[in-house]
C-alpha cells in the first residue's frame, strides 16, 4: 500500500494528507506492537486480535486512500487479516471492536469464520461506536485464494481506493491489473466527514509504506 493521499481539489473537494510522513509521534498506537522503521509502518504482534493504530487525517468529499501493504508474519493457524477505518470522527483509546463512527474495509482470512464467507473474504462494516459495528457487506474472494503462495506474499502489494464522501461511491482498484475496479456504495444518508483513519490488523505481522 503506498501513501494515504488526501489532496484538495477545489471543485471535488479532494484532500491530501501524506499519511507515513507523519512522525511516530502524531500516531495513537491504540492496540499490538506498532512501530515507524525507515518508511515504513510496523505491526509486529502476531497474536493481536484487534491491533490498531489511529492517524490524523481529515476527510471530507472526494477522497483517493494509495498505500501499499505487505506481509511480514503470522497466520499460521490460517487465521489473519488487514484494513482499515476511514472517516473516523473519534478513534477509541484502547484495544475496541468498533472505532467511534467510521467505515471498516476489511480483508480476511479465516478456515473457521463465524457469521462470515470462510475462506477468504472481504468485508464492509459501519462502526457505529467503540462497541457496535454493523456487516454492511460480506464478499466471497475464494476464486483469488490461489494467489496467497509465498512468492506473493514476499511482495508489495498497492493499494488504491477511491471514496467519494458526498454520496458513499467507493472504487477499490485490483492490484493486480489497475484498469479492473470494484465499486460499490456504503449506503450513506449524510455527506461524511472524519478527523482520523485507522490502520488495524488481526493475527498477522504486516507492514504498510508509501
Amino acid at each position: 500500500m503506498k501513501r494515504i493521499f488526501l489532496a484538495v481539489w477545489v471543485l471535488s473537494l479532494l484532500s491530501i494528507v501524506p499519511l507515513f510522513s507523519l512522525s511516530a509521534i502524531d500516531l495513537n498506537f491504540a492496540e499490538g506492537n506498532w512501530a515507524v522503521i525507515g518508511d515504513r509502518l510496523y505491526q509486529s504482534n502476531t497474536k493481536a486480535g484487534m491491533a490498531r493504530v489511529d492517524i490524523p487525517a481529515p476527510q471530507a468529499g472526494m477522497m483517493v486512500y494509495e498505500f501499499n501493504v505487505r506481509y511480514q508474519s503470522g497466520a499460521e493457524d490460517m487465521h489473519a487479516g488487514f484494513g482499515i477505518h476511514l472517516f473516523v470522527d473519534k478513534p477509541a483509546k484502547g484495544k475496541a471492536w468498533g472505532n467511534g463512527k467510521s467505515y471498516l474495509l476489511w480483508l480476511n482470512y479465516d478456515e473457521n469464520p463465524k457469521g462470515i464467507t470462510k475462506g477468504l473474504s472481504a468485508q464492509i462494516y459501519k462502526s457505529v461506536s467503540n462497541i457496535k459495528m454493523e456487516l454492511l457487506a460480506d464478499i466471497d474472494l475464494n476464486k483469488y485464494a490461489y494467489l496467497l503462495t509465498e512468492d506473493v506474499l514476499d511482495m508489495v502489494i498497492p493499494v488504491k481506493m477511491v471514496v467519494n464522501g458526498f454520496t458513499g461511491d467507493v472504487k477499490i482498484y485490483d492490484p493486480t491489473d489497475p484498469s479492473w475496479i470494484y465499486t460499490f456504495n456504503l449506503g450513506i444518508t449524510s455527506p461524511l466527514m472524519g478527523q482520523f483513519i485507522s490502520l488495524r490488523t488481526n493475527s498477522m505481522g504486516i507492514s504498510f509504506g508509501m
